[in-house]
């Protein structure tokens, strides 16, 4: 009886105070994962522009590896929560031990990509040869190791789909936390460790990821848990991998879209300067940390609406949208007084370089506009998703990232370029003229 209540709380208890207690440990959880992206970068940053700009140009591929690892993920939970909310514990399990697998396939898969394509992948998004180099010596590294990346994002997900949000925080702790305690030893040589550079920071990310991992799947396999892996009993069932993806895909696509418009703006941005790639990467860092507080409220969110939409209990599920809403756009204002306030104290943790500088205060300040409907948007995303409607939810994304954001971006910096050549024109011939 004490494991069906874990499930049927969802159903029963104050959607306040249970949208808290499940989304407070995955926001905390986030919270260290996004510091972990910033201190990375704040430690690369210490060795030179060039190295943060490779790391901003390898980040799209770091992106797609946790693209696919949590939108398959996401698949999982929103599909666990609804079995869960029909009462088909049995089908659940189920679902969960062809998750194990799908991770390990996944990690394979990557891990050929990192021994083969690394440089030719590299050289798609630069010419560089500084940055070509920089960004081969990181990346290399991420994709060998990244069944340590795939294993974490989808088992979590799993937990996250019965109500345990505790678990996965702790995953992402000790994974980001062991991962900032290495960085800098790695990256600079620190005792008795070489100096590795870029590629030291990779190394950190995997091994941290990887006890991470081992931790996760240590979990798993215990009797403490509603759903219990018996790989032993283990039936391959085509219909639960196409009601994963149903989600899972456009999940995925959701994220994809996002590495792939982070490509597209480093292309565009680089047109300009290698330090306005920079500035970019710094920008998604620290949105992250904001934006990650909105994720991890999902990460609750999600199994609330997605059990009582299987429990067919609307009027539940319509509270759980309008309080998540609200709880997102706070997080949302927060971002936005922050960047708004300390644009030069944020571009300064990671570099002093003037011409970063530059760029970045203003560029933080005109970003940070957008948090109040970015942050609804992740909400809306998240609620098809956990009703099972794939689609829409991608449709959304596809509208955010590849019709307004990337054509945007394009066009106002090719306007803003003649505009600054019509200026630079008319101050020439005013010389002349003198």
């Amino acid at each position: 009886m004490a494991l069906k209540s874990k499930s049927s709380r969802m159903g029963e208890e104050p959607i306040v105070k249970l949208l808290f207690k499940l989304s407070a440990p995955a926001i905390i959880g986030m919270i260290i994962q996004a510091m972990y992206n910033i201190v990375d970068s704040i430690y690369v940053g210490r060795l030179s522009t060039d190295a943060l700009s490779a790391l901003s140009i390898s980040f799209p591929v770091q992106m797609f590896l946790i693209a696919i690892g949590v939108g398959t993920g996401v698949g999982t939970s929103s599909l666990i929560s609804r079995l869960l909310g029909q009462g088909n514990k049995k089908r659940a399990n189920n679902v969960a031990e062809h998750v194990f697998f799908i991770a390990i396939i996944y990690g394979i898969f990557g891990g050929l990509l990192g021994i083969f394509f690394s440089e030719n992948i590299i050289r798609l998004f630069t010419d560089d040869p500084v940055l070509i180099d920089l960004g081969y010596q990181y990346i290399n590294i991420i994709l060998t190791g990244s069944i340590a990346i795939f294993i974490p994002a989808t088992f979590n997900y799993i937990l996250r789909g019965e109500g345990n949000t505790f678990v996965p925080m702790l995953t992402m702790i000790i994974g980001a936390v062991l991962n900032m305690i290495i960085d800098p030893f790695l990256i600079f040589g620190l005792g008795p460790f070489p100096q590795l550079g870029v590629a030291g920071a990779a190394y950190a990310t995997v091994f941290s990821r990887f006890i991470g991992g081992i931790f996760i799947v240590f979990v798993l396999f215990s009797d403490k848990n509603e759903l219990t892996l018996k790989l032993e009993d283990f039936e391959f069932d085509f219909q639960i991998i196409k009601e994963i993806y149903n989600i899972g895909i456009p999940a995925m696509a959701n994220r994809l879209l996002f590495s792939v418009a982070v490509v597209f703006i480093n292309l565009i941005l680089g047109a300009f300067s290698s330090t306005a790639i920079a500035v970019m990467g710094l920008i998604f860092r620290m949105q992250s940390f904001f934006l990650m507080m909105v994720f991890g409220l999902t990460q609750g969110y999600l199994p609330i609406v997605g059990y009582n939409y299987g429990h067919n209990n609307p009027e539940r599920m319509k509270k759980t949208i309008l309080i998540g809403s609200a709880a997102a756009l706070s997080f949302g204002i927060i971002g936005f007084i922050v960047f708004q306030l300390f644009p030069g104290v944020i571009i300064r943790l990671f570099n002093s370089d003037p011409k970063l500088l530059n760029i970045g205060v203003g560029a933080l300040k005109r970003v940070s506009l957008s948090y109040f409907f970015m942050v609804l948007n992740i909400i809306g995303v998240a609620t098809f998703q956990a009703v099972g409607k794939g689609m829409p939810s991608f449709a959304i994304t596809f509208l955010r990232q590849a019709i307004f954001l990337v054509p945007g971006m394009y066009l106002l910096g090719e306007f803003l370029a003649w505009m600054l050549s019509g200026f630079h024109f008319q101050l020439q011939k005013q010389y002349l003229l003198c």
